[in-house]
């Protein structure tokens, strides 16, 4: 099924989408319908309750007709499983369901100018503030940036070190979010890639992912499988 739709959807339109930039929403949608946005999230929340196993190989059939888009809907796909995997019920409820069809897209927030291939270094900070948290930070290369409605961030909490970083759901509209320009990328054009920015972003504490500290391993779990 899934090769399928990548020869009839996605492999006509390939070129045209990176020629323009254009990050294809509307036929995301059409793959969602047919269960694909929620491959390995609990069937309760609208996902298709299938294995990481399953994801792979769809994943590989969508990239036959787009890599890019095939990549991208390969994190949207991880977003929702982490809230699903490590979500309140609330949180679930909320979030999971839209993701699964892709009425809003999810995004990734890791990597950082100055942690990448060692995350845990990230500066990302959110400091508690009644039942809140003020963000601040950049997050750099983040697939989906300033299409997405809900970006799963990883900030420090704590102190230095994996243990002190959360993860948090902020939406896509939080006042004190904004996003860099589009990066320059060879190929790779059909999904947007910027710098996130959060200057002071307010993030309730009930949108923290998990425990507090438990970020890193949230993170890395979803990378992991």
């Amino acid at each position: 099924m899934a090769r399928a739709f990548a020869d009839d959807v996605f492999a006509p339109n390939a070129i045209a989408w990176d020629e323009a930039k254009h990050f294809p929403v509307a036929e995301m949608r059409e793959a969602a319908a047919l269960g694909m946005a929620g491959i390995y999230v609990a069937e309760d929340v609208g996902g298709s309750g299938l294995s990481r196993l399953a994801a792979t190989l769809i994943f590989e059939a969508l990239a036959t007709g787009c890599p890019t888009v095939a990549a991208y809907m390969s994190i949207h796909n991880m977003v929702g499983w982490m809230i699903d995997a490590f979500g309140t019920d609330a949180q679930r409820q909320r979030w999971v369901p839209p993701l699964c069809r892709m009425e809003v897209c999810g995004s990734y927030c890791l990597t950082e100018p100055g942690a990448g291939s060692d995350a845990a270094a990230l500066a990302t900070r959110a400091m508690r503030d009644g039942d809140s948290y003020l963000l601040h930070g950049e997050k750099l290369f983040i697939s989906g940036a300033g299409a997405s409605g809900v970006y799963v961030v990883m900030a420090r909490t704590g102190g230095e070190g994996a243990d002190g970083i959360s993860a948090l759901l902020v939406p896509g509209d939080a006042a004190g979010l904004s996003f860099g320009a589009e990066e320059r990328k060879m190929g790779w054009n059909a999904q947007p890639t910027r710098a996130v920015t959060f200057d002071g972003v307010r993030v309730p504490l009930a949108n923290r992912l998990g425990d507090e500290g438990s970020g890193f391993k949230t993170a890395m779990a979803a990378l992991d499988g």
